[in-house]
Formats: structure tokens, C-alpha cells, sequence
């Protein structure tokens, strides 16, 4: 007797680009106003694809967080970890978040965290977890960028590394508020050298 293997419908989407897609959605509309005709819109696929791949709208929601939280790619962190020089790579983390604050290619400014997640954390069952463990791993990355240079003695061995760290991305936060406000990037870098020095003076 000769069985048949059923073969299930293949996929007719990326998931990584759906889920990126739905972060700019949830980024640009916030948690409460995206619908889910916006999601299955923005993301290319249909009603029962989004719940069959990502559950209901609270499960996609917590998988774009996810999906944003480790991509690895935020542009000031980037900034921050390439640039060799630290005054120069600072000033470059900076000068990235007024970048990515004010130029957006989706329209949304600033951090999706700060912009979005941050005012559902309390209403989202779960995203307040995923908020505090990105907040944490970011001020670990900044900080190990600060314990390199004090290894290679470009800063003194009592640099207080996890403060700083803490308020670098204190900083930035600053500036992507000012920049949703609609204040034009010119007048945020004014101030950019003295930043930097706030930061790396002992």
C-alpha cells in the first residue's frame, strides 16, 4: 500500500520582512491604533497566514519587538562599536540618533522602544520584560565599548563605564524626544562636542 505525504502550503512570505514590516507599522501607528488590516496590509499577507505564523495581535507584537531588540543594527550603537577613535565614536553615536530621528525612510522618528513600546509596557503583557532586557543589553554594549578603550588606555582605569553607559543612552533618549517634537536637526547637533565631553570627562 503506498501512502502520500501530504505537503503543506508553502509559505508565501518572508517572515523576518513581515515582522520588520509590522514593527513600522506598530512604530508608526502605536500598539492600540494599528489594526489589523494595517498589519495583514503592511506585511503582505492574510488574516489567517498572521495568526497561523504569529498568533493573535499581542503574539506579533511581542515578535516584533523581538525581531527589532536582535537585529543588532542600530545605527548609533553601530556608530558607537566601528568608529576607532572614542571622541570620534561618541560623537558619532550622536550625530546617528539625530540621523535616524529626524530622516526615518518610514516616517516614524526616533527608537521604536522609546517611541512605541515604551507607552505600551504597562498595557502589553510581556513587553514591559522585553523593554527592560533591551534597555539592559544596550547599557552593557556602550559599556563594554568604554571598558575596550580603557584596556587599550585611551581611558583611565576608574572610568565609571556602566554609569556613562547609562547616560549615553540617557542622552540619546534626550534627543529623540527633541526631535519628535519637531526641533530641526540643526539645533541638535549644536551642542554635540559638549556632549561628548560630559560623557568622557572623569
Amino acid at each position: 500500500m503506498t501512502t502520500t505525504k501530504k505537503v503543506g502550503r508553502p509559505k508565501k512570505f518572508n517572515r523576518d520582512d513581515a515582522l520588520m514590516a509590522a514593527v513600522n507599522i506598530f512604530w508608526a501607528k502605536g500598539y492600540d491604533g494599528a489594526s489589523m488590516k494595517d498589519l495583514t496590509l503592511g506585511m503582505g499577507i492574510n488574516g489567517p497566514s498572521l495568526y497561523a505564523e504569529f498568533g493573535d495581535k499581542r503574539g506579533l507584537y511581542l515578535q516584533a519587538i523581538d525581531k527589532y531588540v536582535n537585529n543588532g543594527a542600530s545605527a548609533p550603537l553601530v556608530a558607537l562599536e566601528q568608529e576607532d577613535d572614542i571622541e570620534k565614536a561618541v560623537g558619532a553615536f550622536f550625530l546617528a540618533a539625530i540621523d535616524y530621528s529626524t530622516k526615518h525612510q518610514g516616517g516614524a522618528r526616533g527608537c521604536f522602544l522609546a517611541s512605541c513600546v515604551s507607552t505600551s509596557a504597562g498595557e502589553v503583557e510581556g513587553a514591559r520584560e522585553l523593554l527592560k532586557k533591551a534597555v539592559e543589553a544596550t547599557d552593557t554594549r556602550i559599556a563594554e565599548r568604554f571598558e575596550r578603550e580603557k584596556r587599550r588606555g585611551n581611558l583611565p582605569t576608574d572610568f565609571p563605564s556602566k554609569e556613562r553607559a547609562r547616560l549615553l543612552f540617557d542622552l540619546r533618549q534626550g534627543l529623540v524626544f527633541r526631535a519628535r517634537a519637531g526641533l530641526p536637526g540643526e539645533s541638535l547637533v549644536e551642542n554635540i562636542e559638549d556632549r561628548v565631553q560630559m560623557i568622557l570627562d572623569c
